[in-house]
């Protein structure tokens, strides 16, 4: 998959900086912004996409927090 990309410097982008997120809000292009001539950032579109379900993800395993009957030697 070929992800379009468009380099601006800082200073257009600073002017234009809100039509340029509608746009890669719209296109799905990204941009990469520069400072004399070098890269500085990347603007891409956010993903839309649900993060999994945690539904089921999580095992319960009774009291895991009260202290047990049980001695316990730190040294051995």
């Amino acid at each position: 998959m070929t992800i379009v990309q468009e380099i601006i410097p800082a200073g257009k982008f600073k002017a234009q900086c809100l039509a340029l997120l509608d746009d890669v809000a719209l296109t799905g292009k990204e941009l990469v912004i520069t400072k004399r001539g070098k890269p500085v950032a990347k603007v891409v579109p956010i993903d839309d996409e649900k993060p999994p379900s945690l539904l089921g993800s999580v095992l319960w395993e009774k009291d895991i927090v009260s202290p047990i009957d049980e001695q316990w030697d730190a040294e051995s």
